[in-house]
């Protein structure tokens, strides 16, 4: 039996207190169980348990079995000289604390009901299904359910945060800079996203700032240092770029990257990578600070507003220097922004509120309820289990509860597996 569930039995006290006793049959009362403690040392502090009609102060400690006592060589450590009982599920050998004194001993299993053994089997050592409780997860109440999908969304966000803190100390806090390269990610999609990154990380922000007024300039830039421009192209729209950017890579001392880096297969035709990185230079040529402008966003209509961008006018009939298309705008989906919202622009506005101490979790709630769910495979699996996601808020939770909970089987920390432990 694994400690971890033990610990949960001890935690929740999921078993039959009224009949307790000791290996050596005294009766136990618990009236503390104690505070889990995540450290080293004993496991739960501060409980309060009575023995044989004598009240107890003191620790807690649990093992799969005693034999891990000796194993560990607790006896020696003098921190366990304040156990009042240690918890096993398997006793077999005594026990002694540093100063050669016995441990009261509980033996768990025999206060442990089957059919919790059993849910706890079915969940966590069977491994049949998609996720531990595919068949089970459409039975829990909704009350339960929606507040786990706040504190998953919210995990998200925090774990999405790392990443954002990291930029910022590299780029000695400067909102912009993570801002730039978080879309120009975002811009990359799955497939160049990487790449995109890589390219936003090849520009030093102080030249973007300094070319930005210049459409032409800031093509080049962006054009150059993705190697579009290290070849030669029939066409002056090319031929003009490239001569800005020798200019620009002299001037500026600029290392490009590989035209190969980036995908085209089996891409729609607008989300070439051509056709992201013109969008993104129009977003840049337009607005120069960015950020502070995205931080103030209260709706979604003002985030597809303020992404109205028109690229330059070469790209409304090309999808790259050489292909030409369909005479059409090139403008950003509604599609599309909604996951720079999802992936950039909410996670900047937890992180970036939370530095201010003016986190407004309600309304960072509201702004993904507004936004239609994800599509994914993921999504499209918990579906087909009767758990549809209404909107963004909803299928981020999801993917949260996937990727770090249900993969790596983590039942008992989650509030779904607990419930159903618990039913």
């Amino acid at each position: 039996m694994k400690e971890g569930f033990l610990h949960y039995l001890w935690n929740y006290q999921l078993f039959d207190i009224s009949k307790l006793t000791t290996v050596q049959g005294d009766a136990i009362t618990i009236l503390k169980r104690g505070i889990y403690n995540h450290n080293s040392g004993p496991d739960f502090l501060n409980s309060k348990i009575e023995i044989a009609n004598q009240l107890w102060f003191g620790n807690i400690k649990i093992h799969s079995k005693l034999s891990d006592w000796h194993e560990y060589q607790h006896e020696t450590n003098f921190k366990h000289n304040t156990l009042i009982l240690v918890v096993v599920w398997d006793c077999d050998t005594p026990v002694f604390v540093t100063n050669n004194t016995p441990i009261a001993i509980l033996q768990l299993q025999q206060f442990v009901s089957q059919n919790l053994l059993d849910k706890y089997e079915s969940l966590m050592v069977k491994n049949r299904y998609w996720i531990p409780c595919e068949k089970e997860i459409h039975t829990v109440d909704s009350f339960h359910f929606n507040n786990w999908l706040e504190k998953l969304f919210i995990n998200r966000l925090v774990l999405n945060s790392k990443n954002i803190a990291l930029l910022l100390n590299i780029s000695n806090n400067d909102w912009e800079v993570v801002l730039f390269q978080l879309l120009a990610k975002n811009f990359g999609l799955k497939i160049n996203g990487d790449s995109f990154l890589k390219l936003a990380v090849s520009i030093p922000f102080s030249v973007l700032r300094k070319e930005q007024h210049d459409i032409t300039k800031l093509s080049a830039l962006f054009f150059g240092q993705a190697g579009f421009l290290s070849e030669t192209v029939e066409g002056s729209y090319h031929a003009v770029l490239k001569k800005e950017y020798t200019y620009l890579k002299h001037k500026y001392k600029l290392s490009p990257m590989l035209k190969k880096e980036f995908q085209f297969f089996r891409m729609r035709p607008l989300n070439f990578p051509t056709i992201r990185i013109a969008q993104l230079i129009a977003l840049y040529h337009r607005y120069q600070n960015l950020f502070s402008l995205l931080m103030e966003l209260k709706t979604i209509d003002s985030l597809y507003q303020l992404f109205t961008i028109e690229v330059p006018e070469f790209w409304n009939s090309h999808l790259s220097f050489e292909k030409e298309s369909k005479i059409t705008k090139k403008k950003l989906s509604k599609p599309f922004l909604d996951l720079v919202f999802i992936n950039t622009i909410i996670p900047l506005q937890f992180y970036y509120q939370q530095s201010i101490n003016s986190l407004n979790e309600e309304l960072l709630f509201e702004k993904m309820k507004g936004l239609k769910p994800e599509k994914n495979s993921i999504i499209s699996k918990f579906s087909a289990l009767k758990i549809e996601a209404k909107n963004a808020f909803e299928s981020q939770a999801l993917l949260e509860l996937k990727n770090n909970y249900c993969e790596s089987k983590r039942c008992l920390d989650c509030a779904i597996g607990s419930q159903l432990l618990r039913n």
